[in-house]
């Protein structure tokens, strides 16, 4: 029955990863700005901790769970050749993409009670992460090297 549902469960799954996509690119920027300019001004701190819980909780949580059990039920079609390198290449990067998802939960966090322990530097070398994943992830669906 999966099979059936084959492309609509992709449809999906790519719309889901898009939005998932979309706040991991856009959370560590806001952490960015949330650091430098929201550290002595409080009306403006909690601006960004409502943008960025709503963000986190509204749109990439969601978006996030999607994407996953989209995904499952894509593997779940038979569709995947698990003698290839590129299904684990894949799980790795998502493995990783799901860490980062965390690492902004926990900061998002630390950020809403006040701890400005780490810099916007650090948020903006983070904010390449995702990038870097979604390279690896795309080239392991589409060119499936080795």
């Amino acid at each position: 029955m999966l099979a059936d549902l084959y492309l609509w469960l992709k449809a999906f799954h790519i719309m889901s990863v898009l939005a998932w996509m979309a706040g991991l690119f856009y959370l560590p920027r806001l952490y960015v700005h949330h650091v430098e300019r929201a550290k002595d001004n409080e009306e403006m701190a909690s601006v960004f901790v409502m943008m960025e819980q709503k963000l986190l909780r509204l749109i990439m949580n969601p978006s996030m769970i999607a994407a996953w059990i989209f995904g499952l039920l894509l593997v779940g079609t038979g569709a995947v050749d698990w003698s290839a390198v590129w299904p684990y290449t894949k799980l790795v990067s998502i493995l990783g993409m799901t860490w980062f998802h965390m690492w902004l939960a926990k900061h998002r966090k630390l950020l809403a009670a006040g701890s400005y322990e780490t810099e916007g530097r650090t948020y903006r070398i983070m904010n390449e992460v995702p990038t870097l994943l979604m390279v690896v992830i795309v080239i392991s669906v589409v060119v499936k090297p080795l």
